[in-house]
Formats: C-alpha cells, sequence, structure tokens
C-alpha cells in the first residue's frame, strides 16, 4: 500500500485552515532537535502500542526528515490513519524547511543517536587504521572490533555502541 504525497506548502495550508493533523513519526531524540510546530509526535517504534488523536472527515499527514521512512511505512500509518485517510509530506521536515516554512530547532538538544553511533564507529576505525598504520599493527584489531559490531547490530538488531551512548549524561537531556 502507497499513501499519496503532498507538498510542504499544501500541508501547511491544510494545517492552517484545521483541516488536517500533522504527525511526526521520528523517534524522540530527533524530534528534540528539530520539529514542526503544532505536530503530533507518534514514533514509529510505538506505532502498535501508541494512541492516534484522530477526528472523523480529517485526514492525518505523516513526516518523517526526509520522506523515506513514511514511505517505507505507508502501510502501517495508512492502518493507523483508518477511514480518516492518510498523506505523506513530500520530502519530509527537510523539504518543509527548504519551503521556508516555520520549524522549530533546538541545538542544544543531543545529535540523534544514530548519528552518534555514526561519529563514534567511524571515529574508533580511523583511529584503529591510523594507530596500526604507524604505531604498531595491533591496533588494526580495533578497527576489525568495531566493524565487527556493526555487523552484529546489522544482522541482530542489538547495537552495543547505541545502548552505551544512550545511557551517557548528555543523552539523558533529551528525555
Amino acid at each position: 500500500m502507497t499513501l499519496p504525497t503532498v507538498t510542504p506548502a499544501r500541508a501547511a495550508e491544510m494545517l492552517r485552515a484545521g483541516e488536517a493533523l500533522l504527525v511526526d513519526i521520528r523517534e524522540a531524540d530527533e524530534r528534540a532537535r528539530t520539529h514542526i510546530p503544532g505536530s503530533a509526535h507518534l514514533p514509529l517504534s510505538r506505532l502498535a502500542e501508541a494512541e492516534l488523536a484522530v477526528q472523523e472527515g480529517k485526514p492525518v499527514i505523516f513526516h518523517c526528515a526526509s520522506g523515506r521512512r513514511t514511505a517505507e511505512n505507508a502501510a502501517r500509518l495508512g492502518e493507523r490513519a483508518g477511514a480518516c485517510g492518510a498523506f505523506i509530506v513530500e520530502g519530509g521536515i527537510d523539504a518543509w524547511r527548504r519551503a521556508g516554512l516555520p520549524v522549530n530547532d533546538n541545538r542544544s538538544a543531543p545529535l540523534p543517536l544514530m548519528r552518534q553511533v555514526q561519529i563514534a564507529a567511524g571515529s574508533l576505525v580511523l583511529l584503529g587504521v591510523l594507530l596500526g598504520a604507524f604505531v604498531a599493527p595491533g591496533f588494526y584489531g580495533l578497527a576489525a572490533f568495531v566493524g565487527a559490531g556493526l555487523v552484529v547490530a546489522g544482522v541482530t538488531g542489538f547495537c552495543g555502541m547505541a545502548n552505551l551512548l544512550a545511557v551517557m549524561p548528555w543523552n539523558k537531556r533529551a528525555a
């Protein structure tokens, strides 16, 4: 199932007229950093158990960062919207911002957790390779260890680095 898309300008027009409900499906750490004013929050990870306050005859407009996540989960999102109908914001919050529409930014909020994992993993791999090349070959093991961790995370869905970063003090502020 695919959901029809709507441009950010049309979505904003529908919201101003009270004709639709805008729902952000990104995770809480992403939303803490930037969000569209007036949007409701229903993280994709909690879609099954959370309530969606739909109103009779008022379609739901779902958005994520780029539109990709909403498109990939269109069937699930359409189910949650029910008979009210649903749309996807074409290009997500990125396109919303490019269209000059209002976005609330909180630059003091931590980076989204997956970006922190990417930065940490990339830094450790680079460090392991540089130390292996210039200090001692045994440091290549650091790069191999991080690579193995990424493979395990991809196969099992368990990411030890993400779990470790999630309990760091700078990530507790956003909760």
